[in-house]
């Protein structure tokens, strides 16, 4: 896969870690409404397949269905969203939807791991000290919110999961990323793959899809399906733009605004510490730009 120069990377990580930072208070919101988490997320791959399918269809363009595509559409689907998003889901009615966005906030750190040890588009020295500078964010985070020892150390556990099939997903894409493909094709293909996956769990697990249970929410679950399919839009871009590390610093924006609309529209509440760690995230978010843009990056 080779890196886009006409895309500015930083407005398409704002971008796609602001409609990522919604899904949380959604999902919150969702579970509130007693929509089942398997539910939602096939609600997420399902509708943005669709919406992003029209798109392509518009456009006249075609789903490339040969063997490297349908591979990367079956690997990426599960380990991208059908997963990650699942856990997250599972877990908000137990953390709250701000922490849940914390556990994005790991992303970077496996992820850079992984393409270290993979030689999948390694960060330079100083893309590495700004990501050690927002997982520090992170950290203060964590500490501000004081909740770990509210909550089922169980929980915690499920959630390392998140960060860690999100890295994989990151890596993954940039090492198996079919040539010549587009990024609008690719996220269609991947969600209707997840999508698929998520229908034949429920139906092997509860005889049914539950989509009942989304008249629960109806004005929920619309904007869930336009926030999802807008996020899309962005995030393949910026996979081809940042390449895997860069792209994994949207849990970064996520978190940040996962706190400010838990904070502001939710009523949940953080102390001076986490928004602290917003501010130091938001510098090593910075930091990581400025290194992006930096020769052989």
């Amino acid at each position: 896969m080779s890196a886009s120069n006409t895309s500015a990377p930083v407005f398409l990580l704002l971008a796609t870690g602001t409609f990522l930072g919604l899904y949380f208070p959604l999902g919150k919101l969702s579970g509130a409404a007693g929509i089942p988490p398997a539910v939602w997320t096939l609600l997420i791959s399902a509708g943005s397949a669709l919406v992003i399918g029209a798109v392509l269809a518009l456009r006249r363009e075609a789903l490339p269905l040969t063997p490297p595509f349908l591979r990367f559409y079956a690997i990426g689907g599960i380990i991208s969203y059908a997963l990650p998003n699942f856990l997250v889901y599972l877990i908000i009615p137990h953390l709250g939807s701000g922490y849940t966005s914390i556990m994005y906030t790991l992303s970077p750190i496996i992820t850079t791991i992984l393409a270290t040890a993979l030689n999948a588009r390694r960060p330079n020295l100083l893309g590495v000290c700004g990501i050690l500078i927002g997982f520090i964010g992170a950290m203060l985070i964590v500490l501000g919110k004081g909740r770990v020892g509210e909550v089922n150390v169980l929980w915690i556990g499920i959630g390392f999961l998140i960060p860690l099939t999100l890295a994989s997903g990151n890596v993954y894409r940039t090492l198996d990323w079919p040539r010549g493909a587009r990024p609008l094709a690719l996220a269609a293909g991947s969600n209707l793959a997840a999508a698929l996956v998520m229908s034949a769990a429920l139906l092997a697990t509860s005889g049914g899809l539950g989509l009942g249970t989304l008249a629960n929410a109806p004005l929920v679950s619309l904007a869930q399906v336009a926030v999802s399919a807008a996020m899309l839009a962005f995030f393949f871009r910026l996979q081809m733009a940042g390449g895997p590390v860069y792209l994994s610093q949207i849990g970064y924006v996520a978190a940040a605004l996962g706190l400010g609309v838990g904070t502001f529209l939710l009523g949940e509440h953080y102390d001076w510490l986490t928004w602290l760690g917003a501010v130091v995230i938001t510098a090593g978010v910075i930091i990581t730009t400025i290194a992006q843009r930096a020769p052989g990056q």
